[in-house]
């Protein structure tokens, strides 16, 4: 049925599997929300993209306008196409009709990665059609009408596509060199479920007659026939065993991640954990027939504030958890740094790649909800750098401008700016590694009370808004929306700034500080209380001694 990888081919696809530059996505429908609304998150994750809030005004354009177009990734100049008479405001992966596109690049055959004179690369594609699209089904046909006219560019990507209604999923690959445009599918998510995607493509077979559920493009199974992929029945056709094969890369580094969300929400995960470490079974046609669902039914609703802790996960409690391994070292720091595979005598080991990762430039969880105007009910839940220790704020989708703190140019990835919330985010990340279990639990506490504050503020100043629009005060009540976005990101980026003081204050030089009552303590002459030596845990103590015998034995 489907024809066997050749050895190489399959190195190829293992190298394109294992990606330090890696996203991850989940997929949240109206039927599986706590108040209705359809959620997307999106982890922007890369070693060389600086976090940073997009911002696109809508726009209106004279016949013969031309547009630029830059490949995202390396900022490659790629040509131009035209302009449409009017553009849609875009704030970050959301527009002004609360529309949400956020991808996962999953690589795939590496024979379909270059395409001459194609001018439209993965991330063009999604901030081009979110000036052009209203809806989610408009997105898929805006999508797959710019690959077929100008080329695409990028290899395999999994994009999700959200707004106030549906969440679809859509998978996409290049035709490679010969060929213009790509073959795609794309599926909705049934109402009440929740999918996810982390850099490997996850539809498989795909109903061929189902226009309301599945949309497709109409060569995606010849083209694979004409290229030898494939030879059995349409029926049996699989996009992912065709186009991206799972190997251990893509099962232990990228769907593991969206396995590990799946077991905290849904019953009847754990059976899947042997392919989530890697050990996939294949058919005799070489395909996997141990993979998880592409969606999975919620135990309980979710709230905005639920899916954003989906996004904080190391896998714990799971046989992939990174705080139980000696890596963690003694303080059970849930991170590696990369290479993301290792050799020790000549043979291959690797370290975990989990949702909560370091090099995350932004992340977002996009909320978008039929019930309102788009204006008040398209909300874009931004954070900066790693998911664990960011703190997600409201930036409403009609925002004047964007926050000093998030705004493009205040700073870069090698320009210290005190203003940019990602030099702030990063500064006391990068401070709480170094003594992660203790620190952590301070950072959770700041973290918890800003989110907890937003969401329980966000009722009465949509209610404030919402009164404003049906008054007939529409541009007041963005204004208004918007000033209330700009104040709240930066006053929690003052006030994570604030907790890097605090957090060098009560931990530095590997002591910690004594506390009562939220203040330092001194002694009755006013100095400094004597700090706490909390040294490190027996276990770790322990292993010392194993492996350095009486190297540091006290000789009496």
């Amino acid at each position: 049925m489907f024809k066997k990888v050749s050895c190489l081919c399959l190195a190829l696809l293992v190298f394109a599997s294992v990606q330090v530059d890696a996203c991850t996505n989940f997929l949240i429908t109206k039927g599986a929300s706590k108040d209705g609304s359809t959620m997307i998150t999106y982890a922007a994750d890369s070693h060389s993209l600086y976090g940073e809030l997009y911002f696109w005004p809508a726009a209106d354009h004279a016949p013969g306008d031309m547009r630029d177009v830059y490949d995202w990734d390396s900022g490659k100049y790629l040509g131009q196409i035209p302009e449409i008479a009017h553009t849609y405001q875009v704030v970050g992966n959301m527009n002004e009709h609360q529309l949400v596109i956020g991808e996962t690049t999953y690589g795939g055959r590496s024979e379909l990665h270059s395409q001459s004179g194609a001018i439209i690369d993965y991330g063009s594609l999604i901030y081009i059609t979110l000036q052009r699209a209203k809806t989610a089904r408009e997105a898929i046909k805006t999508m797959a009408s710019l690959m077929n006219t100008y080329g695409y560019y990028s290899s395999g990507e999994s994009f999700s596509i959200g707004d106030g209604n549906e969440a679809w999923i859509m998978e996409v690959i290049g035709k490679g060199e010969g060929e213009k445009g790509a073959v795609w599918v794309a599926r909705r998510v049934p109402d009440g479920y929740v999918s996810g995607h982390a850099n490997q493509a996850r539809i498989t077979t795909f109903p061929l007659n189902d226009p309301d559920n599945c949309i497709y493009s109409d060569d995606v199974i010849s083209f694979a026939r004409e290229k030898g992929f494939f030879n059995g029945k349409n029926k049996d056709f699989s996009f992912s065993d065709v186009y991206a094969p799972v190997d251990f890369g893509a099962a232990r580094f990228c769907d593991a991640r969206v396995w590990s969300a799946f077991n905290r929400i849904a019953p009847n995960m754990k059976k899947y954990e042997q392919y989530a470490l890697g050990k996939v079974k294949y058919d005799k046609n070489g395909v996997a027939t141990n993979r998880f669902p592409l969606w999975v039914k919620p135990t309980e609703k979710l709230s905005a504030k639920d899916v954003m802790d989906l996004m904080r996960d190391h896998y714990e409690g799971t046989a992939l958890d990174m705080t139980q391994d000696v890596g963690a070292g003694p303080h059970k720091l849930p991170y590696r740094w990369r290479g993301l595979t290792w050799k020790v005598d000549s043979v291959e080991y690797c370290n975990e790649r989990a949702t909560s990762t370091q090099q995350t430039a932004f992340s977002f969880v996009g909320q978008s909800r039929a019930d309102m105007p788009a204006a008040i009910g398209g909300v874009l839940w931004f954070g900066m750098d790693d998911t664990y220790s960011t703190c997600y704020t409201p930036i409403y989708c009609n925002i004047e401008k964007v926050p000093e703190c998030f705004k493009i140019g205040n700073g870069d990835l090698l320009t210290w700016s005190s203003t940019s919330a990602f030099w702030v985010f990063n500064s006391v990340t990068n401070f709480v590694y170094s003594k992660y279990d203790e620190m952590i639990v301070d950072l959770q506490k700041v973290q918890n009370k800003i989110e907890l504050e937003s969401v329980a503020l966000a009722p009465a100043v949509e209610a404030a808004a919402t009164q404003l629009w049906n008054s007939g005060n529409k541009e007041l009540a963005k204004k208004y929306l918007s000033d209330y976005s700009i104040t709240r990101a930066e006053n929690m980026t003052s006030e994570w700034r604030d907790l890097g003081h605090y957090l060098m204050i009560k931990y530095l030089d590997g002591n910690v500080k004594k506390e009562k009552n939220g203040k330092f303590l001194r002694t009755k002459d006013g100095m400094p209380a004597s700090p706490n030596h909390p040294g490190y845990p027996d276990a770790y103590y322990r292993r010392v001694v194993k492996e350095t015998g009486d190297h540091f034995k006290v000789i009496k």
